[in-house]
């Protein structure tokens, strides 16, 4: 690969030892940064945690970062560079903190399995996070030499979204993957998203020509895939695109989602600006064109339904985001009041 990659460009100044760098592995507080065609450890100072309230700022996989090298050829990344995207979630579990997937990402690939029912519901709500982030989403069927009813699927996923495309591919009898040619350009960055035993990391092996990521055989009894990805990590393609492999997500909690819900659902959307009302809940009110479109048959109930309870799930988070931010805010303040009066004394 050539060094002169814009994309991978080292930025070195022998004075301060400044470099920069991107973010291709985490690994216990422990990130590591590729700076032209080397890797090197890094760690975040005090002082970036001091001046850095929100956990969000920190580094994540795929920032462009500036490091202070160390002597040890250790490094200290001491700001994180604007990002072009931000594809996250809501933490998995009962605290609502967002957590960040990979950033700068052009391209996400949803990836679902042939060889199992596809969950229509599950792929909504990665479509929903797709849009908030800022990356184009594009669906990716694996395992296509274990289905026998492929267009019946992407039948079912077009009635999601006019705007992602679906390509069913194989990497076991090699078909379908030419089609991800035209997203994998130099100086790009794809991300693969999906739930455990995918084949995630499959797709992205073959892509590499090389087993960068390891990999287990289907379960018999199930035909299903087993979880072995357990961190999120960047490679780079011969050609120069940056290719991020991510770990099966259990829980799918939106984040934000506001205009996610707009974009994922913009059939949905378009029908509520016809109703009657402006404020109009498509519950029973008169002229409601979203009840009206249930009715004909054009529009699924099961598909509203979903678009309500996101909906429902997002003005929830929201409104507990909100107090969990003042609380913490709350809490810094207490720490830095005690800090200033124990320095005066």
């Amino acid at each position: 690969m050539e060094k002169n990659n814009q994309n991978r460009m080292n930025v070195k100044n022998e004075s301060n030892r400044t470099v920069t760098g991107r973010v291709i592995k985490e690994m216990k507080q422990v990130y590591k940064v590729l700076v032209g065609d080397e890797e090197i450890n890094c760690k975040l100072p005090g002082k970036f945690y001091y001046q850095h309230l929100d956990s969000n700022s920190y580094p994540a996989i795929g920032d462009w970062v500036t490091c202070e090298m160390g002597s040890d050829d250790f490094g200290f990344i001491t700001s994180v560079h604007p990002r072009t995207s931000k594809f996250s979630r809501m933490k998995a579990g009962s605290e609502c903190k967002e957590q960040i997937i990979a950033t700068n990402v052009d391209t996400l690939f949803i990836v679902s399995s042939l060889n199992e029912d596809i969950n229509v519901r599950r792929l909504e709500r990665y479509l929903m996070l797709a849009h908030e982030s800022g990356a184009a989403p594009v669906f990716l069927l694996s395992k296509g030499d274990l289905c026998s009813s492929i267009a019946k699927v992407m039948a079912d996923l077009n009635t999601l979204s006019k705007q992602a495309d679906i390509i069913p591919l194989s990497c076991q009898e090699g078909w379908g993957l030419e089609k991800l040619e035209p997203y994998l350009q130099p100086e790009k960055t794809v991300a693969f998203v999906g739930s455990s035993g995918v084949g995630k990391s499959t797709i992205v092996n073959y892509l590499m020509g090389d087993n960068v990521q390891k990999t287990l055989e289907i379960r018999d009894k199930d035909g299903k895939g087993k979880h072995t990805t357990t961190v999120r990590e960047l490679f780079y393609l011969q050609n120069g695109t940056a290719v991020i492999d991510t770990p099966g997500m259990r829980e799918i909690q939106i984040w934000e989602g506001k205009s996610g819900l707009e974009v994922g659902f913009e059939d949905i959307e378009t029908l509520s600006s016809r109703c009657f009302f402006r404020n109009c809940q498509h519950v029973k009110e008169h002229g409601c064109a979203v009840l009206e479109a249930i009715e004909n048959g054009t529009l699924e109930q099961q598909r509203f339904q979903s678009y309500r309870k996101l909906q429902k799930e997002q003005e929830f988070n929201k409104r507990k985001s909100d107090l969990r931010a003042q609380l913490d805010e709350k809490k810094v303040w207490k720490q830095r009041s005690k800090k200033s009066r124990r320095n005066r004394r």
